[in-house]
């Protein structure tokens, strides 16, 4: 099968990606096309791929430099434009031999804050000249939908120099307040640690960093943090305690108190979000928010990092949210299926507790107080 029947294949596909709103594509030797659509796996009922198709469509899209890292490394990642009609990012990996892809479609407009439900305290957080903001999740739950909306938030709102580094490219943006320069991994740059070197000589305002994978990603984000710029960047942990822990232990013992140090004075949010099936379609994000206080200053520095989540519980007025609040409130307010809240949740039998209750119309002494509280202080506030 040639490259160009290979080509007329992928069209089709990516056509049937577009036109459906599915999120992925994956093309694998031994069955149909299936397509991720709100979260669940679907077949494609079409023919059972061949070696030889897969062949044909990784050609038909995958760059030189990407075909010889195929083959030298066995998988390989790129940024991919499919027309006007959006762009896709595109893995492609060998296994049992063969070649299999999974392609990603990356929404083609930024979505508000508003649209993302992404809460109140992020929104300010953006808008601070220093400090370390993390966006933390497993693969698949938005962490680059998110930050893309940031960094279109600051380039329409902001007047500043915003570097972004990122492996592929995914969100193109364009200069429109602000001067946005954006370097791809294996394209115009080699490495993260080097991209970030660089970055610190380009009179950056702003750096968003696509992935914090290593101990020397790592330090050059906190070092770029604490001297006086803002720093976006993104970790696969879930929950702000496990991502301060993880940060840490890249380290070694004997300089992770130093670490535990600059962290606590660098770090100024960690946004953790997953993504569940939205009621009847589509899909709808839950976030726990840390704001970075004085008090959760001290619990970095004195490594007492298990005080976190309780530090969160008891934070709202500083913008705070738990995890499974976020999962609560989105069942309260019918978004989301109870069985699909409880497969994402940190205490399982805690929420379903608090479910079961809920349905018996009995709510906790402090869900009350919250929502005479939000009453006080937002009441008049929500015209827009």
């Amino acid at each position: 099968m040639g490259t160009q029947v290979g080509t007329v294949l992928i069209d089709k596909l990516l056509d049937t990606v577009v036109s459906t709103g599915a999120s992925d594509l994956h093309l694998s030797v031994g069955q149909p096309p299936v397509l991720r659509l709100h979260g669940r796996m679907r077949k494609l009922e079409t023919k059972v791929l061949e070696p030889d198709d897969t062949v044909s469509l990784m050609k038909s899209i995958t760059p030189e430099r990407c075909q010889q890292e195929l083959q030298e490394v066995g998988g390989t990642d790129f940024g991919f434009a499919f027309g006007k009609k959006g762009r896709f990012r595109i893995a492609v990996f060998k296994q049992k031999s063969n070649v299999s892809l999974v392609l990603r479609l990356i929404p083609s407009e930024f979505l508000t804050f508003e649209q993302l439900g992404t809460p109140e305290a992020m929104h300010e957080l953006i808008k601070r000249p220093r400090g370390l903001i993390l966006v933390t999740g497993p693969t698949g739950s938005g962490k680059t939908t998110t930050l893309a909306s940031c960094i279109n938030w600051l380039n329409n709102n902001t007047d500043r120099h915003i570097i972004t580094i990122e492996d592929p490219i995914e969100y193109y943006h364009e200069h429109i307040k602000s001067t946005i320069n954006q370097r791809e991994i294996g394209n115009d740059v080699p490495s993260f640690p080097e991209a970030l070197r660089r970055a610190l000589r380009m009179d950056p305002d702003c750096i968003l960093v696509g992935e914090m994978r290593d101990l020397e990603t790592i330090e050059a984000a906190i070092t770029a943090a604490e001297t006086g710029h803002i720093v976006f960047g993104t970790l696969h942990t879930t929950g702000a305690e496990g991502t301060v822990n993880r940060i840490i232990d890249v380290f070694p013992t004997n300089q992770q108190e130093q670490i535990r140090t600059q962290l606590s004075v660098a770090i100024i949010g960690i946004l953790s979000q997953a993504l569940l099936p939205r009621q009847p379609k589509g899909m709808v994000a839950a976030y726990e928010m840390l704001t970075v206080t004085p008090a959760v200053s001290n619990l970095i520095r004195e490594n007492k990092t298990y005080r976190i989540s309780s530090t969160i519980q008891t934070g709202k007025k500083h913008g705070m949210i738990g995890l499974d609040e976020s999962l609560f409130n989105l069942w309260r307010n019918g978004s989301v299926l109870e069985q699909d809240v409880l497969e994402k949740a940190h205490k399982v039998k805690e929420l379903q507790e608090k479910i079961t209750q809920a349905k018996q119309g009995i709510f906790t002494d402090d869900e009350d107080e919250d929502v005479f509280e939000d009453e006080d202080e937002e009441g008049g506030s929500e015209e827009s």
